[in-house]
């Protein structure tokens, strides 16, 4: 792959269709269309209650009646004696099945999902150049994997001060797995030292960065250890517990996390590196995670109309939250520790807004506990409900909070403990240098975090109220 400096210009567009609006377009349809699904499916739900009523009295029994309902919605075509006949659209009823409303929102989710695809892969993701990785001059650089067959130098020795690691080099013979050079032996330096790199040994997999210069020869150092396989089997064994312990739904939230990491680096990431501006659309593209992973989940039902609705309002009020903290105290994505390449890459080309970075990390590092909020309240009410349908909204309500509350605490911990856990090692070392209150308080690092955990946990601790309300609403007026 040919590697050259990127030149400024002007990202790449196809025509001057908003696609970003169009995405955010179709969620607010589709949502719209589920809640009027919803009110229809009350409205309809009434009066099969009362033909159900009627037929028991006239001894059609308890089959009948039930035979005439499983699905309800409003219908499109004939009317009259012919009403049978016509396309019936609405609520799935019965959670984690899927009717025709929640396949329509799926295939709908799909087309935006492949037009996304379409228009950011239509075109370079950098300016008209191949990637954002540059050399001076007309030198090629590869990254490929291969196997180290002989260690034909050793120089490495452990630091007592660095708690044994080795640091040193290793000139290796090895064979090329893949790429290029697939089956050529070459030699290769491994260079590794506390804080980057690790010493080999024969048999390992490594993965190589290999230049090849302009007069045709080509030189290789070790960049790191081939790690691949050692995930690749994690991640099957994280898949395999999921779905024993899960069953069904967990295989659900399989596929559902699978499409959120699609969608996250095949199109929110491209789509910021291209200049898309952080802040909207990193919230169009965690809508529509949410709204595919709940559709997924439990179809287009009560419980997942809730928990959508719930967690959009949670993802908001974090955002917005997070917009008002980061103006009144004067701070942003640039300075943020990743700034700074994101920086560099401006000067080359790149069009990254880094300014909004610090609130769409917020966005999207909230949208799972508020999902899983949401989606817990509405499935608590749904349970309640069924178990004493005579309770009223306000009942509902005060039920939902109830289980929200005894949410709160721990839900609140994870969200500020995940923010602290993921810079552990830099608090250990502002804690060793022995900073004073003020000092320590005034840092950036602090003013991050705290805003970062607050927001999110704002968010999260919002969406239970927002979600028990909407739930109770819709459970209570099926009626």
């Amino acid at each position: 792959m040919q590697q050259k400096v990127a030149k400024p210009g002007t990202p790449h567009c196809a025509g001057n269709v908003d696609y970003s609006a169009v995405s955010l377009y179709s969620i607010f349809i589709v949502s719209l269309y589920a809640s009027r699904a919803a009110r229809k499916n009350m409205a309809v739900k009434n009066s099969k209650t009362k033909q159900q009523a009627s037929d028991q009295k006239k001894g059609l029994g308890k089959t009948q009646a039930k035979g005439q309902g499983g699905k309800t919605g409003f219908r499109f075509g004939k009317s009259g004696k012919d009403a049978g006949t016509g396309f019936k659209l609405g609520l799935d009823l019965e959670p984690g099945k899927y009717g025709k409303t929640g396949i329509i929102v799926l295939a709908v989710c799909a087309v935006v999902f492949i037009a996304a695809i379409l228009w950011i892969y239509s075109g370079p993701i950098l300016n008209g150049e191949e990637n954002i990785f540059w050399i001076y001059g007309d030198e090629r650089i590869d990254f490929n994997s291969a196997v180290v067959k002989e260690i034909t130098k050793d120089d490495k020795r452990q630091e007592k001060t660095d708690e044994g690691a080795y640091t040193g080099s290793q000139e290796l013979s090895v064979v090329i797995s893949g790429g290029h050079y697939k089956g050529r032996s070459i030699t290769a330096y491994n260079y590794f030292g506390p804080l980057s790199g690790v010493p080999v040994k024969v048999g390992d997999s490594v993965m190589l960065t290999i230049k090849t210069h302009t007069d045709g020869e080509i030189s290789a150092t070790v960049y790191e250890l081939n790690r691949i396989p050692v995930i690749a089997v994690f991640i099957v064994l994280f898949f395999v517990v999921v779905a024993l312990v899960g069953g069904r739904t967990g295989i659900k939230s399989l596929v559902g996390l699978i499409i959120t990491m699609v969608c996250l680096f095949a199109i929110l990431i491209p789509l910021l590196v291209k200049g898309a501006p952080t802040i909207f659309t990193t919230f169009v593209v965690c809508a529509f995670v949410a709204m595919v992973s709940f559709v997924i989940l439990g179809g287009v039902h009560r419980k997942t109309i809730s928990a959508f609705l719930g967690t959009m309002a949670g993802a908001l009020l974090a955002m917005l939250f997070g917009m008002t903290v980061q103006a009144i105290a004067r701070i942003d994505g640039f300075r943020l520790d990743s700034a700074e390449p994101l920086l560099q890459l401006k000067y080359v080309g790149g069009v990254v807004r880094i300014k909004g970075l610090l609130v769409a990390g917020i966005v999207v590092s909230a949208l799972g506990a508020v999902m899983d909020v949401a989606m817990s309240i509405s499935s608590a009410l749904e349970e309640v409900h069924a178990a004493n349908p005579s309770l009223s909204a306000k009942e509902l309500f005060r039920s939902g909070m109830n289980i929200g509350r005894d949410m709160v605490g721990t839900m609140t911990n994870t969200l500020i403990l995940a923010f602290l856990g993921s810079q552990f090692s830099l608090i250990i070392f502002l804690f060793a240098r022995n900073m004073t209150f003020n000092h320590l308080a005034s840092t950036a690092f602090i003013a991050l975090e705290t805003i970062s955990g607050i927001s999110a946990s704002i968010g999260m601790v919002l969406a239970i109220p927002l979600t028990t309300l909407i739930a109770s609403t819709l459970i209570v007026s099926k009626k």
